[in-house]
């Protein structure tokens, strides 16, 4: 009797566990579609079915897969702010970022949310490494608060997990999702804090300055660290500037990028991807309300 009554409990916990599953993940969709119509108003732009199906998805297998994290974030979107910063040409900017917060027992972890792939992050660990030692700098020196540590949660999924979801494929997917690790633990120091606001300095002084050098051909023939992809096809290809850009009209001229000559390479509309995402938008998408007020 007592080993019956112990099966119902955990078919009852199980069916529980099963509900609040079920019903977070209609209020994500449902919230998912709201932000969408919202900044979609706001911005003039829109994605197609397909895109947006993977921008909810994208969502959903996150929340699955850090659900612990997610349910225990002690604090969401707080902001850092590092003011009145001067740099060396004399212009005045400010830093700032949002982490989110968990404090569990004796530790806090800061972390930091992208929209990288996790074999990106990893494969360029040190471009988030300045940034979050900044982020460190500003909790522990001006909010005076103990860290323990910090990590980028990378939420692209990976290409297998995205196969297996167009598949339909339930094992894969099972198995894909064991295997993905979006949490990447980056090391934090307070020795190069100094060195990196300057690194933002000056960046603040070129803009001022108007000194937008492109980088050299040969930085943009250069495979990206963590990806199959040259700099020119990750980065210049989204870039709106490009056809007004030397180093990149050089590109076109040397590589087999364009074989279909001047024609091709002033009609590139950029990424595959964002094209198709464009086309299909605009031949499928239904009128959606027009004004924001209708979502609030």
């Amino acid at each position: 009797m007592r080993e019956q009554d112990s099966l119902i409990r955990k078919d009852k916990a199980k069916l529980k566990e099963q509900m609040y599953l079920i019903e977070m993940e209609e209020w994500i969709e449902e919230q998912y579609n709201i932000n969408y119509e919202r900044l979609r108003l706001e911005g003039g732009h829109a994605l197609s079915p397909e895109v947006k199906r993977q921008g909810l998805w994208q969502i959903i297998l996150y929340f699955r897969k850090m659900r612990e994290i997610a349910e225990t974030v002690t604090e969401t979107e707080v902001k850092l702010t590092l003011p009145e910063q001067i740099s060396p040409k004399g212009n005045r900017f400010t830093i700032e970022g949002v982490v989110d917060i968990i404090r569990e027992k004796n530790t806090t972890t800061m972390y930091d949310i992208k929209t990288h792939d996790a074999d990106y992050v990893n494969a360029n660990k040190e471009d988030y490494i300045d940034q979050l030692n900044v982020y460190t700098h500003i909790w522990q020196n001006l909010r005076n608060e103990r860290l323990d540590g910090t990590a980028v949660i990378a939420t692209q999924f990976p290409r297998a997990i995205k196969k297996a979801l167009d598949a339909d494929d339930d094992v894969r997917m099972h198995k894909e999702m064991e295997k993905w690790n979006p949490v990447i633990q980056i090391p934090f120091s307070q020795e190069k804090v100094e060195d990196t606001i300057t690194k933002f300095a000056c960046v603040v002084d070129n803009i001022e300055g108007r000194e937008f050098t492109p980088p050299s051909l040969q930085k943009l023939q250069d495979r990206i660290r963590g990806t199959k992809q040259r700099f020119a096809t990750r980065v210049c290809r989204n870039c709106d500037a490009r056809f007004s850009c030397d180093s990149y009209r050089e590109y076109a001229q040397v590589t087999n990028s364009f074989s279909g000559g001047f024609t091709e390479y002033i009609n590139d509309l950029g990424n595959a991807d964002e094209v198709e995402n464009f086309t299909n938008t605009n031949a499928f998408t239904t009128p959606p309300p027009t004004d924001i007020n209708d979502l609030i």
